[in-house]
């Protein structure tokens, strides 16, 4: 207990929090403005009949022409955090209304959304406006100190990320197969000089891209915790990320990281970096009344959230333990447990109507409730088709249809393998309730992919 308490009692500059807040909070506002720049407000949230929901967060839905007012709030909250104006308001906008664009769809689910969401949570919880911000000259007042264990928080979030994201690699199908990452590489991009015609297409470079891939996950956070080879650790992060970005269209989730990381630094590295980007504001910054002093409001309800939030974070990645089958077949337990680009998985799936009472049947045109992209995420998940069985049921009986029966008839095919039946077709899937308990009508993948 006394070495637990005389950690929470350790200081540490302000500025770390400070350029951090003000990364992150940019960094955000520019996603905002790319994701609305791009159309996909509309494509996404507002042109769909039907969205697919989170188990749970049924009763989160885009709010129609309202959705832009929605993402117009988020953008300004981002802005605000990152200038550090009514910082705990401004944290606590964003994280919500975030969030809720997160869970709007099922279909739009990233890895770095979820990460997003959970670290603008955390930061409910950090004074990052201590310093460097809006409140401070409106304060006249900047703190010089701030809680170590708070700018430990986020680098212990990201070493979660990266560590379980290595651990996830460590099966048959990535490391002896070299799955999927053979499947895009030489199906991905010819016209990139040299690599693109060549290397490749080269088998060693698929298993030289998975091995490395997977010891870059698990070691780099042990490399930007040693201060003797971080520098050489960022490089490496920019080069993997920006390497990516060339790769894979896989949006901002490499440049998260690389600002993220930028948070393993000293405090006198944040210093430096902040005077330089907030130049022009060098002597108002000076002018303000230096605190030593930090004050937390309700610091141990702090504490005792954070605690409870990295218990969670440790153990819920590893949930898909309790259920029977294969994981990336069945895909229980898959999301929101840092299981990046290990699959790729096509799928085709058509449902039949059928009429109990007289035994006549018909199949759906999913064009006509789907988009192409909601019909391309549906063919492969098991939740997607239960979630869509019922919609189609809900939606045939209001057309008049009393006694009927949704059933699915799917193949999909997993890193590489043949395409095989994945839902059971006898299964009326009206009658299968959504949730979290084990989905008896997949039909087994009969095929072990080893992995921790």
């Amino acid at each position: 207990m006394e070495i637990i308490q005389s950690y929470f009692s350790k200081r540490q500059e302000s500025t770390s929090l400070a350029f951090f807040r003000l990364a992150f909070g940019l960094l955000m506002t520019i996603s905002i403005i790319r994701f609305a720049v791009k159309g996909w407000i509309q494509l996404l949230y507002i042109e769909p009949t039907f969205h697919f929901s989170f188990f749970g967060f049924e009763w989160v839905k885009p709010l129609e022409e309202y959705t832009y007012i929605l993402f117009i709030i988020c953008g300004i909250s981002a802005f605000f955090v990152a200038v550090g104006y009514k910082y705990y308001i401004s944290i606590i906008t964003f994280f919500l209304s975030f969030t809720y664009i997160e869970l709007m769809d099922k279909t739009t689910y990233l890895n770095h959304y979820y990460f997003v969401s959970i670290l603008s949570f955390l930061m409910i919880f950090l004074p990052a406006n201590a310093s460097y911000s809006l409140d401070s000259y409106l304060k006249n007042q900047s703190y010089r100190y701030t809680p170590k264990w708070c700018v430990d928080s986020i680098k212990l979030l990201l070493f979660i990320v990266y560590f379980y994201a290595g651990l996830a690699k460590i099966n048959t199908d990535w490391l002896l197969e070299a799955q999927p990452l053979k499947i895009w590489l030489t199906t991905g991009s010819y016209d990139l000089p040299f690599i693109g015609n060549n290397i490749m297409q080269k088998e060693w470079f698929h298993y030289f891209m998975s091995w490395g891939g997977m010891f870059y996950d698990l070691l780099i956070p042990f490399i930007l915790l040693y201060s003797r080879t971080r520098i050489y650790g960022f490089l490496l992060v920019v080069f993997f990320h920006i390497f990516t970005v060339i790769l894979f269209p896989i949006g901002m989730f490499p440049y998260i990281m690389i600002v993220s990381s930028l948070i393993f630094f000293s405090s006198s590295t944040h210093k430096k970096l902040l005077n330089i980007i907030l130049k022009p504001f060098k002597n108002t910054l000076n002018n303000l009344k230096e605190v030593n002093r930090v004050i937390i409001k309700r610091e141990k309800l702090a504490i005792s959230v954070v605690i409870l939030f990295f218990i969670i974070q440790f153990v819920f990645p590893f949930r898909y333990a309790f259920y029977p089958g294969e994981l990336f077949w069945n895909e229980q337990g898959y999301r929101f447990s840092w299981r990046v680009m290990l699959m790729e998985k096509r799928g085709y799936t058509t449902f039949k109507i059928v009429n109990n009472e007289n035994g006549k049947s018909f199949y759906v045109m999913n064009d006509e409730f789907l988009t192409e992209f909601q019909e391309r995420q549906m063919s492969f998940q098991p939740d997607f088709i239960l979630e869509y069985a019922h919609f189609l049921g809900d939606h045939y009986k209001n057309e008049g249809y009393n006694d009927i029966g949704v059933y699915a008839d799917s193949y999909v095919a997993l890193n590489g393998r043949m395409s095989k039946r994945f839902i059971d077709p006898n299964i009326d899937l009206l009658k299968e309730k959504r949730g979290f308990s084990n989905k008896k009508w997949i039909l087994p993948l009969n095929e072990k992919i080893n992995k921790l």
